[in-house]
């Protein structure tokens, strides 16, 4: 009795491998692998529990900002102002509470409703006069930044109520201290993952950001989604102004400066591209956590943190290279 074959046996596995190899976050994913086994090799404080624990911890505020940043960008947009747009709604929930002007819920609720306002605006501004993203973002990140300070009076808001710190909380996981707001910005990767992924309005984000005209022409509406967009984005702004106020337990006005460049860093090292329609919020992910194993490690080795933000940028320009050429290949 004769075995029999069909022509496709044995093709499932290459297949399977073939699609891993050239998922858009592959190289990323690679990037960290290879970042982890160095470090590990080079101080005996990397490869703990607690190390990761906190390497999470210094990039749960950066990697929601990045989150926002992964939606406006897949449509083709930049978003500049996402860490002055935080500071402000940080500031705003801290005093508010802190001075008694509103209870801590509310505060944390305007706070939350005042971030989604800026993004409402910029996206408003985009699409309806319309006006490129870079300027009207570059002109919000001064808005915000100018408000932050008027509000604050140059003040750090300290003495803080419990629900505004609640999220800096931890709890035990084997010999490791989680801090509740690390499982926040990992819930939001995975519910973003997943509305981008297993969604219609994830599937317009990115034919949005692939042709507007085509996108229009297939029924989607471009103008409203656009706004919903940076809208969503500024929401998640006001969730990372939480986040950065549970983690330091102060409202302090000098926060989020370099914040918008380091959400745009995790976004395109995770292989989003800046010219829109490709990337996924995995890769920013993988991205945020790259940038946070990279400063951290180098920490530990005891590099200078001027050094860091050097090669942070080299990682940020071979990342566009690399996009750059995987784009000329596909025409």
């Amino acid at each position: 009795m004769t075995a029999t074959t069909t022509p496709y046996a044995g093709l499932t596995a290459p297949s399977t491998a073939r699609r891993l190899l050239t998922a858009p976050t592959a190289g990323p994913l690679a990037a960290l692998l290879i970042a982890c086994v160095f470090f590990s090799f080079s101080t005996d404080q990397f490869l703990t529990g607690g190390n990761f624990s906190l390497i999470v911890q210094q990039v749960m505020v950066v990697g929601t900002l990045a989150i926002g940043q992964t939606l406006i960008i897949l449509t083709a947009g930049i978003d500049l102002s996402c860490g002055a747009v935080m500071a402000f709604g940080s500031i705003m929930m801290a005093r508010m509470a802190a001075e008694g002007t509103l209870p801590p819920l509310l505060a944390i609720g305007l706070g939350l409703l005042v971030c989604a306002g800026f993004g409402l605006l910029n996206g408003v501004l985009t699409e309806k006069i319309p006006l490129p993203p870079f300027i009207v973002t570059l002109g919000m990140l001064n808005v915000a930044f100018a408000l932050t300070h008027i509000y604050s009076k140059e003040q750090t808001v300290t003495e803080l109520p419990g629900p505004l710190t609640a999220l800096g909380g931890t709890f035990p996981l084997g010999h490791t201290d989680i801090t509740y707001g690390s499982l926040v910005t990992i819930a939001l990767f995975l519910l973003f993952a997943y509305a981008l992924s297993g969604t219609g309005w994830g599937r317009h984000v990115y034919a949005l950001g692939n042709s507007v005209e085509a996108a229009r022409l297939n029924g989607v509406r471009t103008s409203r989604l656009t706004i919903g967009v940076y809208t969503v984005a500024g929401l998640l702004y006001g969730v990372a102004a939480l986040l950065l106020v549970s983690r330091t337990g102060v409202g302090d006005p000098q926060a989020g400066q370099t914040d918008n460049l380091d959400s745009i860093t995790a976004v395109v090292i995770g292989g989003t591209s800046l010219f829109g329609g490709r990337g996924s919020v995995l890769g920013t992910f993988i991205g945020v956590l790259i940038v946070g194993v990279f400063r951290n490690g180098l920490q530990l080795m005891g590099v200078a943190s001027i050094y860091q933000t050097l090669i942070t940028g080299v990682l940020v320009i071979l990342a566009v290279t690399v996009d750059q050429i995987s784009r000329k290949r596909a025409r």
